[in-house]
């Protein structure tokens, strides 16, 4: 009895420890999922997870909630900011506004990097940036080690650092700017993604990540963020934010795993205008924008969400939804609802094993079926001008939306070396006017490409004035590659990474363009096997002929030995005659002796004669 009582009592003092601890580290770590529903049947989820560990624990090599692999990455490359993005798509400013986040947990299409890098030379930074590419390369499974020096640039005005850094100086530090636009992003990132999460994906809202929903999504951004924060009066501590946004077709998710084969729907379910004079029971006009916004947690992710996190912090509800106060919102039970005072947005505060499902019915009034997008600051559009394949150029238009303010920004351009630009063509000039106007550009850093070794880096600081249309243009000259220097799909082209927009004022914001695709001349590449198969020809020819010149005897016809059938039939009888006679002398002797004749040899003389005179008719 007083054995169990003992261990009655040990168990509940452990319990109480493992209890006081996870309350006392829950301030370290928390997770939110926001869902956004969005025109035009779409729906933005943004998945956050962030959490903290102090500088003294980080270089003790207590890592807690910060994953060991990457801890050790970062600090055997000496990085004190880091910033990766994996991106697909594009994201539709036009119908969906402003970019979550403000832009800054987006990436360009493809794979971006970029780091503050602790280094007394540039050739040290340079050989801890191919440290820091090689080992991200290795866990995330992407092709990171392709950043070299040609996709590798130093912007000086774009990127600025997010976290604390007292002790930073501009002689002992290095920030590298590294793009892969051709990168394909797919589940081999996401695997160690979710690695890197202190539940992974058993609990919580990572629950809902699958790469089947995700990477069927129209617009999707994974990003991962460390970098130190200094609290006022507190110790520092380094923070590492994982976030994953993604745009889903409500119509596209709901469909069966088993069958996703899309199929028209029948008539009678058909979403039609009805106010429109025109409809009638064989005519139908599809209704706007704001439709299909009906649906449940489990049919936009295939799942339902296992409760919570057991590590997270209790004071961030988990899940957040933005539609308006008066539509109907239905969830399971064990979970209480919370209307922000907003009334555009409501939260859910959910018990850690409770499955968690939010139902939203199609709304009675079209009026708050969403919440109205924000306006960005910026919209932009990149596209390639000219023709041919030796020339071209790039036209940028930037429109700034509001009525009554300026936007000052940054322009970045990270090229490849084949790309050479003509600076003194570049020009920016307003719509509607044809003079180009050089008070729109106020700075421009420029760093010329070396061939096969660096890139050409291009910033541009500059200005759209209150609703206005500016078009920034710049021509370029293409370059001949050596055939081996070409991909497999080389008539497909080569990816231009997105320009990067850093948005100064009225407000920080930040865009990619989208990314462009260059063609180049492509050489006949079947012309190698051409050439060596001519070439070849035309030795074998060649060195044929002086071999007979050389190894044969030329003599008159007369001089040369006879030739036809009667010199083969006299050629044959010599050959017959000289065995006869050797058979005649080896074979004839003494006829007998005592021990009698020897008939078969006789019989072969006989033989042979028969023979030479058969020859001989």
């Amino acid at each position: 009895m007083r054995q169990l009582f003992s261990f009655a009592l040990l168990s509940f003092v452990s319990f109480s420890s493992l209890l006081s601890s996870a309350s006392a580290a829950a301030a370290d770590y928390h997770e939110q999922l926001v869902l956004r529903p969005l025109p035009l049947s779409a729906l933005l989820a943004s998945f956050n997870f962030r959490s903290n560990t102090s500088l003294s624990e980080f270089e003790a090599h207590n890592f807690r909630f910060f994953p060991r692999s990457l801890g050790q990455i970062l600090q055997h490359a000496g990085t004190q900011e880091l910033h990766l993005r994996f991106s697909l798509g594009r994201w539709d400013s036009e119908s969906w506004g402003a970019r979550p986040w403000g832009g800054a947990r987006e990436g360009g299409t493809g794979v971006e990097l970029w780091a503050w890098l602790q280094a007394a030379t540039d050739e040290e930074a340079d050989h801890k940036w191919l440290t820091l590419t090689n080992a991200l390369s290795g866990l995330f499974c992407a092709s990171l080690n392709f950043i070299d020096g040609t996709r590798t640039t130093r912007p000086v005005m774009s990127f600025q650092p997010e976290g604390d850094h007292p002790n930073m100086t501009a002689a002992d530090t290095h920030l590298l700017y590294g793009v892969l636009p051709h990168e394909v992003v797919c589940t081999e990132n996401l695997t160690p993604f979710l690695k890197l999460l202190p539940c992974k994906g058993k609990a919580g809202i990572a629950t809902l990540l699958d790469g089947h929903k995700l990477f069927d999504a129209s617009w999707q951004s994974m990003a991962i963020d460390v970098k130190p924060i200094c609290p006022a009066g507190a110790e520092c501590v380094l923070q590492i934010e994982l976030t994953i946004d993604m745009v889903l077709d409500i119509d596209r998710s709901k469909r069966p795993r088993g069958n996703p084969i899309p199929r028209p729907p029948p008539g009678h379910e058909l979403p039609c205008n009805t106010s429109k004079s025109y409809h009638a029971p064989d005519t139908c006009f599809p209704t706007d924008h704001q439709a299909n916004q009906d649906w449940t947690l489990s049919q936009i992710f295939g799942r339902t969400m296992k409760g919570t996190c057991p590590l997270t912090d209790p004071a961030v509800p988990p899940v957040c939804l933005h539609v308006p106060d008066s539509r109907s919102v239905f969830h399971s039970d064990g979970v209480l609802e919370k209307k922000n005072l907003d009334r555009v947005s409501r939260c859910f505060e959910i018990q850690p094993d409770v499955d968690f499902e939010i139902v939203l019915p199609a709304p009675e009034d079209e009026s708050a079926v969403v919440v109205k997008p924000v306006t960005p600051l910026l919209y932009a559009e990149r596209s390639f001008t000219g023709h041919g394949q030796e020339r071209g150029g790039v036209q940028t238009i930037l429109h700034n939306p509001s009525p009554d303010t300026e936007v000052e920004f940054v322009y970045m351009e990270s090229l490849p070396w084949f790309m050479r630009i003509y600076l003194h063509t570049m020009s920016a000039r307003i719509q509607g006017q044809t003079a180009k106007d050089d008070s729109l550009i106020k700075e421009v850093y420029y760093r010329p490409a070396v061939d096969r070794a660096r890139g050409t880096q291009l910033e541009v600081r500059m200005r759209v004035p209150p609703a206005s249309t500016v078009f920034l243009t710049y021509d370029f000259e293409k370059s001949i590659l050596r055939y081996t220097e070409y991909p497999p799909d080389a008539n497909r082209g080569f990816d231009v990474a997105a320009a990067v927009i850093t948005i100064l004022s009225p407000a920080a914001y930040n865009l990619r363009t989208t990314s462009l695709l260059c063609s180049l001349p492509t050489p006949d590449f079947s012309m190698p096997y051409n050439v060596i198969i001519f070439t070849s020809t035309a030795i074998a020819l060649a060195f044929g002929g002086m071999f007979n010149i050389l190894v044969r005897r030329f003599v008159a016809a007369d001089e040369g030995p006879e030739v036809g059938l009667a010199a083969l039939k006299k050629r044959i009888q010599g050959r017959v005659s000289l065995l006869v006679e050797k058979l005649k002398k080896g074979k004839t002797g003494n006829a007998s002796d005592e021990s009698g004749t020897k008939p078969d040899k006789l019989e072969t003389v006989d033989t042979a004669q028969s023979i030479e005179g058969a020859l001989k008719e």
